[in-house]
């Protein structure tokens, strides 16, 4: 067998690998239920530089979670999304819609995931004209659009790592195998006392032999690191990572109150 053979071999079960990967998935157990929360949040580079501003709004009914989180940018742009979601003994995406538009997104879109019907509805702009396309899809119980921080505050330390999906717009809709590791622990600090958080990557696996190719021309999404500190009441701290296909990585942390000085 040439060489050639071997490395088209070679792709051929990677491809299989990665399809694998988007395959089944793996409901997250309720283990912190959610609540009220309204949270002030940041956007910002990696250097510092502070892009947006954001909130994160959630509110409950019954076992029903609306959680909305919009970030107003400088320079005009939006970027809001709200996942609706019920957490009985597992959570369990029900729909998520996502609109991204301004300078700062390349491609604004407007994107629509109905996960109890299987069905995803992107509308977006090419070459100045609208376009839609609207999808089905096979409904997964580990569908994790808009929920990835719940859904790592409910892991627990130590516990097996879910098998999770999402529903991406590239920006025709197509869903992507989640794989999640923990990567240690960082130390940081609240006023004068040291705190440990758990840093998880979440790694997105395209499937099919596109996935197996996108290393090769460059275009292999990126990592996004997310660190949570864990115990009795988990909370999210920050994340850096991508907001959009082929975006730069951007870094979302907690925001504090400030007050002018006539104020205090």
């Amino acid at each position: 067998m040439g060489t050639k053979a071997l490395a088209f071999g070679s792709m051929l079960a990677a491809a299989v690998a990665a399809q694998a990967a988007t395959g089944k998935t793996d409901a997250v157990a309720v283990r912190h239920a959610e609540g009220l929360v309204h949270g002030f949040l940041t956007l910002t580079t990696l250097s510092g530089e502070t892009l947006a501003d954001g909130d994160l709004i959630q509110t409950t009914r019954g076992n029903r979670v609306t959680s909305r989180l919009v970030f107003h940018f400088r320079d005009g742009s939006l970027h809001d999304e709200t996942a609706v979601f019920t957490q009985g003994r597992t959570f369990r995406l029900l729909s998520d819609h996502l609109v991204q538009k301004g300078p700062s997104f390349p491609h604004p879109l407007d994107a629509t995931v109905e996960a109890t019907r299987g069905r995803a509805v992107v509308r977006y702009a090419d070459d100045g004209k609208e376009k839609v396309d609207d999808d089905h899809f096979e409904a997964a119980p580990g569908l994790a659009n808009g929920l990835m921080p719940v859904l790592l505050k409910n892991l627990g330390k130590g516990a097996s790592l879910p098998r999770l999906a999402m529903l991406v717009a590239t920006p025709k809709p197509r869903t992507v195998g989640i794989e999640l590791q923990r990567a240690g622990e960082d130390t940081f600090m609240v006023g004068g006392s040291k705190r440990t958080a758990t840093r998880y990557v979440v790694k997105i696996h395209i499937g099919g032999i596109s996935g197996v190719l996108a290393p090769l021309v460059g275009k292999e999404p990126a990592d996004t690191s997310v660190w949570i500190l864990e115990g009795e009441a988990p909370a999210f701290l920050k994340s850096e990572g991508p907001l959009f296909a082929g975006g730069p990585i951007w870094r979302i942390a907690l925001a504090s109150p400030s007050w002018p000085k006539a104020d205090r």
